[in-house]
């Protein structure tokens, strides 16, 4: 069975999970709906082939998730002590961040994980530039903006080991 087979028959299959969890209830019925409705979603509305490079290396998407996991409740906690702190809200901004990424699939890929992480937000990607805005909500020091960056390099780092096909880290553009 060819790549693009599992590809389809693994998105017919979420697709099915996602009715049927959206339906609350989880009978034959519901399953086969979902079978149903996932294939004409699939079939009326094909999606555009996204060209996917490289090779998955697990041990750098693990250390990936754990480091999104970490700075996420990071993050919770640091907002939740802006909300109950005696001071008055952060200073936020945005911060341009120039990327090494070479695909369009893990640049994508960034951006969620910089979503994922509260108190940040992408606001635009720029392929060309290699650059991301990023709405941050805490910029009030050097030491906040420098970890910000610190933080966004490591995240990068590690996609581009998980997911791009060069072992070595490209320099700057």
């Amino acid at each position: 069975m060819s790549r693009e087979w599992l590809v389809r028959i693994g998105t017919l299959v979420w697709l099915a999970v996602v009715f049927t969890a959206a339906w609350g209830d989880a009978s034959a019925a519901n399953l086969l709906g979902g079978l149903v409705v996932g294939g004409l979603i699939m079939v009326s509305l094909p999606l555009p082939r996204v060209p996917v490079h490289g090779t998955v290396r697990i041990l750098p998407l693990l250390e990936l998730l754990a480091a999104t996991a970490f700075y996420a409740i990071e993050s919770s906690v640091q907002i939740a002590w802006f909300a109950v702190r005696p001071a008055g809200p952060p200073v936020s901004g945005v911060l341009r961040v120039r990327l090494r990424i070479d695909s369009d699939l893990v640049l994508v890929l960034c951006a969620d994980v910089l979503n994922v992480i509260p108190g940040t937000m992408v606001l635009e990607l720029n392929r060309e530039a290699g650059a991301v805005w990023v709405h941050v909500l805490d910029v009030g020091s050097d030491r906040a903006v420098a970890k910000f960056y610190r933080v966004t390099h490591r995240l990068e780092h590690l996609l581009i080991s998980a997911f791009e096909r060069g072992e070595e880290i490209r320099e700057v553009r």
